[in-house]
């Protein structure tokens, strides 16, 4: 048997943070003890922070790998390896990778590369080339005329544990009726439409999600429920959003747009995720509540680094050290370790506990800002 021991260390536990010593065997924890090692293999961490690997359940990161340019494609293996190591060094170990089935323009560059982009994640693990644990996260867009032969497709692979359902419709969810000039601004820059063109997309979109989005929403939760797949809203804004969600049996609120939606969501057993991004900045980039203030509620439960994985540890931290909200140290690491696991039905991660996957990460309490040092995925030193 492989045996590790890490001592001198503060090791952030599920409910506290304890001075002492922690033993690996074979890649998984195997004690924890509140003394200190005295014996000649042990590698002292001079009180610095022992957390659990972190859990991110939504990051479409690697696709500036995959397209680092316009109309530029780089090679699927080399791409995963660039992601993964971003990753890694951000202390993440287990990484959700957001793949978007449908998009609000049929021929996007999502669409393109979909299956380029599935099977160099799935091979990539596969062939050994990846350092993090690698999962797949099928983001799917319901009112895309298209959507359900790419989810029959895709929803049988291996490595997909966890399935969103997202409308961009204008008039839904992330652009309710009175965000639709905001909608029309943006989008109108972005393809390069006149005004006419403009209403004809309107009017467009708003048709599939009337025709499509409610049938192909119930569909999708009916097959994950079948298959034991967790399942993420996107964007509700309502109380009447978060109840349907609570219905249809999701599991995850992923980026509820208002305060109301979030406490409605997490009242219902729902795992309110934020992006971490959001709590770096100090608030969203898109004029949508403010994850802080969520923390500040007391109805965050979980943080992703959506897409800057080094915002995912800064944020975690920073929640911690809030005046105004009632999460402790431990409470803030379960936001980026042991709630997103959970949530997403893996049960072998996400906490420093004996019986766990040795998924660690070695952390310097900078006066500037949390920096990580070192990383291990089932006890192997992977930064």
């Amino acid at each position: 048997m492989k045996e590790q021991i890490l001592t001198n260390a503060k090791l952030i536990l599920r409910d506290e943070v304890i001075n002492g010593t922690l033993l690996i065997r074979d890649g998984l924890i195997a004690g924890i003890s509140e003394s200190q090692s005295q014996l000649p293999q042990a590698e002292d961490l001079d009180q610095e922070y022992l957390m659990p690997g972190m859990v991110e359940l939504h990051t479409d990161n690697q696709e500036k790998y995959f397209t680092p340019r316009p109309r530029v494609d780089w090679p699927g293996h080399m791409a995963m390896a660039t992601h993964d190591a971003q990753l890694v060094a951000a202390g993440i170990t287990t990484s959700f990778d957001s793949v978007a089935l449908g998009d609000i323009i049929g021929d996007s560059t999502r669409v393109e590369k979909l299956d380029a982009m599935i099977r160099a994640i799935v091979d990539s693990e596969k062939q050994g080339i990846t350092r993090a644990s690698h999962l797949l996260h099928l983001r799917c867009e319901v009112s895309f005329p298209d959507l359900m032969p790419l989810f029959e497709q895709y929803i049988g692979e291996e490595r997909v544990r966890l399935v969103s359902v997202m409308d961009h419709a204008p008039g839904q969810r992330q652009f309710p009726p009175e965000n639709i000039p905001k909608y029309r601004e943006y989008y109108q820059i972005k393809y390069g439409l006149s005004d006419n063109e403009m209403d004809g997309f309107i009017r467009v979109q708003q048709e599939n999600s009337a025709r499509y989005a409610d049938r192909f929403r119930r569909t999708i939760c009916e097959v994950c429920h079948d298959r034991g797949i967790a399942i993420a809203s996107h964007d509700d804004a309502t109380e009447a959003h978060a109840r349907e969600s609570a219905a249809l049996g999701m599991r995850v609120a992923e980026f509820p747009t208002t305060l109301e939606a979030a406490s409605v969501s997490h009242e219902l057993g729902l795992n309110v995720l934020m992006g971490a991004p959001n709590i770096v900045r100090g608030g969203s980039h898109s004029g949508n509540i403010a994850a802080k203030d969520l923390a500040s509620a007391g109805v965050l439960d979980i943080l992703s680094s959506d897409y800057y994985p080094s915002a995912l540890i800064q944020s975690a931290f920073m929640v911690a050290n809030m005046d105004d909200n009632p999460y402790s140290l431990p409470d803030a690491i379960r936001l980026v370790s042991y709630n997103p696991a959970r949530a997403a039905n893996l049960n072998d991660r996400g906490e420093i506990a004996v019986g766990q996957r040795a998924d660690l990460v070695q952390v310097n309490s900078h006066s500037l800002m949390p920096l990580v040092e070192r990383v291990w995925s089932r006890g192997k030193r992977v930064f």
